[in-house]
């Protein structure tokens, strides 16, 4: 037995990529390839600083997705009504031309702006990713606005620094405290947790956790704070309250580097621990505990997370969780400042890949995260232009992940409506399309990723052959090209590598080949650029507590013909607690957090085995006094509702979660659910102030029995 495994184990290469998925981690990882179309276990790539040799769970796993017997293999055309899940074979040719001959048709009704390309975060590669903008630019179909994810965080964060960067993630090992605010680590990045705890057991760092429930990375804290959604804004201010009245403040530092110390200080006179008390449901004793510790530990690391800016107040609560960094002057120190995303620093030219010298600037752009009434046909939603009669959708599926589920199906199911999904399984979305095509998965093909929670760029090349029947979304963008008329316009006509070889020559790495050697890049800025030492991103150097709400240029800004969104009027003049939200009432008396999973990435993962056997089946955490006073008991069927509609879940009594708070974990495919809908029917699809976004985590609710 010995002799055999260790001839098996002979026989095994190791290739190395990256993590594709929508993750801030994107980690370098090594593959054990056990033949040309066949992948044993993931690992995380030892050599490679950051993912110091961790991955999550689902990824080591990854053999489940790419050998599923469910995998997508043949194009198909709908036969029948739509959604009634009754389809034809077909052969590629014929599916693409079907395809272009129905996106002509509707250009020739309408005009171009009526084709709709939208995709988003199912790969994070910049060649399989992208380069579906090609074809939008080439056609002048209606411009995408990726809103979301990042947009509240980003906006936040650009509010405070001016520059979409940080410290170097590693410095975390470095820290004598690190505090995760706003992000399950252990569920959503691993690897900050690598850092984090590295920090601990060589340094005695402590680890704060700020979340809205007593989630997996909260189990790891030192000191763990619970409060109510929505409300980190007013924590942020109380702890500086107590930074400046306990003469924690550097006031050296805040006089050099900020734009108004003086006022912002007067404007925290009354958000005393006892005001924010009442707002966030943690003690006075907690709010002044956190305070003292990152106001006496100069090596404070504020790793700061999306999860708490998926609020209508996002901005806010992000610009001023930031700003605790900039009282304190953590910044100053290595292993201390503040850290999002290192996305401003990772800047490949992706010019020919996404076709950007074809963009036409009067060309409307459509929110994603309004895909119901978009496609419903409201007129704040299609910005003056033709109803959207045509789409092409690569990675993602909004059938599913899209704020207000109801609108968006009905949309779908419009008879008006062409839909061509490309898709590795039948999503939600992909059963409501009339030609579905099956993709490839990222070990299949060649890219290029960037990591935003990290420092690097990775290649990822082709590993392994694909089944028979899968193309690359760069196949499918070019075919449609051709048949679109396009074909000949610049950046079509390469192949991956060619394009993946142009943004590393223009970046100085290299090339294909030899950054396949390489591996990846380091990209890491030195010390005093990425702690802003030599000032922060605006143009007078200082760091901002007094935001420009709607001038301010940030990463995710959208175009100047959709203006600016939302209440943005009563956005504030100083870091505070704003209440954009959606406040509980007498009629909606639960807060609702959709939060992630662990062993779901988004909608992703949702149909492997192992994951699905982990998390169970759709369930409410809901705190057991909570319950009781409903009548609610373990794991009793539980109606959610609110205007946009009601969904059915099992109850879990939870007692990590604040009263009237309630967390359905993960984004469970609708067909998971008692009644084929899930829990994205109760989110919102109104574009949070200044600059959009999904308040994803912000929606109020009733709780009742569903028996």
């Amino acid at each position: 037995m010995n002799q055999h495994a260790s001839i098996a184990q002979a026989k095994i290469r190791i290739g190395h990529s990256a993590c594709p998925h929508d993750c801030p981690s994107t980690c370098a990882l090594d593959v054990e390839l056990l033949d040309e179309s066949t992948i044993g276990r993931i690992h995380g790539a030892k050599a490679n600083t950051y993912t110091a040799g961790v991955i999550c769970a689902k990824v080591a796993r990854y053999a489940d997705r790419v050998h599923h017997p469910d995998r997508l293999l043949k194009p198909l055309i709908r036969s029948g009504a739509k959604g009634g899940g009754n389809w034809k074979e077909s052969s590629w040719e014929a599916a693409l031309d079907l395809v272009a001959e129905k996106f002509i048709a509707a250009e020739e009704k309408y005009g171009s702006e009526t084709v709709w390309p939208y995709f988003y975060a199912g790969t994070m590669g910049l060649v399989q990713r992208d380069g579906i903008n090609r074809l939008r630019h080439a056609k002048r179909y209606s411009g995408f606005f990726g809103s979301i994810c990042t947009n509240l965080a980003w906006t936040g964060w650009m509010m405070g620094t001016g520059k979409l960067a940080g410290p170097d993630p590693r410095e975390m090992a470095k820290s004598d405290c690190v505090v995760i605010w706003g992000t399950n680590a252990v569920v959503t990045q691993v690897n900050v947790m690598t850092h984090a705890i590295r920090a601990r057991k060589e340094r005695g760092a402590k680890i704060v956790v700020i979340d809205i429930y007593d989630n997996a990375t909260m189990k790891q804290a030192d000191m763990g704070l619970v409060l109510k959604p929505g409300t980190d804004g007013a924590l942020a201010c109380a702890v500086m309250h107590v930074l400046f009245r306990d003469g924690l403040a550097d006031r050296d530092y805040l006089e050099k580097y900020t734009d108004d110390p003086k006022g912002f200080e007067a404007h925290l006179a009354d958000k005393t621990p006892e005001w924010a008390a009442a707002i966030t449901g943690l003690s006075v004793a907690e709010i002044e505990a956190f305070a003292r510790l990152v106001g006496t530990t100069k090596r404070t690391f504020f790793r700061l997370g999306y999860g708490f800016s998926r609020q209508r107040n996002g901005a806010v609560n992000m610009h001023a969780a930031l700003s605790i960094a900039a009282v304190t002057g953590c910044w100053q120190y290595e292993g201390g400042g503040a850290f999002h995303s290192n996305s401003g620093i990772l800047k490949l030219n992706t010019e020919l890949v996404e076709g950007t010298r074809l963009h036409d600037p009067g060309i409307r752009h459509l929110d994603q995260s309004r895909i119901g009434p978009v496609l419903t046909g409201a007129p704040d939603a299609l910005f003056g232009g033709p109803p959207v009669t045509a789409m092409l959708i690569q990675n993602t599926n909004p059938a599913n992940v899209a704020p207000e589920q109801r609108l968006v199906k009905q949309g779908f199911l419009r008879d008006d409506l062409f839909t061509c999904v490309h898709e590795q399984f039948m999503t939600d979305t992909a059963k409501l399309a009339d030609v579905v095509l099956p993709a490839t998965m990222f070990l299949e093909h060649d890219d290029i990723y960037k990591g935003g929670g990290n420092q690097h760029i990775t290649l990822g090349p082709k590993l392994i052959d694909p089944p028979e029947g899968p193309r690359t979304n760069h196949f499918v963008i070019e075919e449609l090209a051709k048949r679109l008329g396009v074909a000949d316009r610049p950046g079509f006509g390469m192949t991956e590598r060619q394009h993946i070889d142009i943004m590393l020559e223009k970046k100085g790495l290299g090339c294909f080949d030899t950054f396949r050697e390489q591996r990846w890049a380091d990209l890491q800025p030195e010390f005093e650029q990425a702690h802003f030492i030599n000032g922060f991103g605006h143009a007078d150097g200082k760091y901002r507590f007094r935001p420009d709400w709607t001038g301010q240029a940030a990463s995710n800004r959208p175009p100047k013909s959709m203006g600016i969104f939302g209440p943005h009027q009563r956005l504030p003049e100083f870091p505070d607690h704003v209440d954009l939200i959606e406040v509980a009432d007498d009629a909606h008396p639960f807060r609702l957090a959709t939060s992630p999973a662990r062993n779901f990435l988004n909608s992703s993962f949702t149909e492997t085995p192992v994951s699905i056997a982990k998390e169970i089946r759709p369930q409410l955490l809901i705190h057991p006094d909570d319950a009781e006073s409903l009548g609610l008991g373990e794991e009793v069927r539980v109606q959610v509702g609110n205007k946009r509609g009601e969904v059915v879940l099992h109850a879990k009594l939870f007692d990590g979660v604040r009263r009237g708070v309630v967390i359905a974990e993960g984004v469970w495919p609708n067909s998971a659910h008692e009644r084929g809908e899930g829990i994205n029917v109760l989110t919102g699809a109104d574009a949070p102030a200044p600059y959009g976004g999904a308040a994803v985590h912000d929606n109020k609710v009733w709780v009742r029995s569903a028996a």
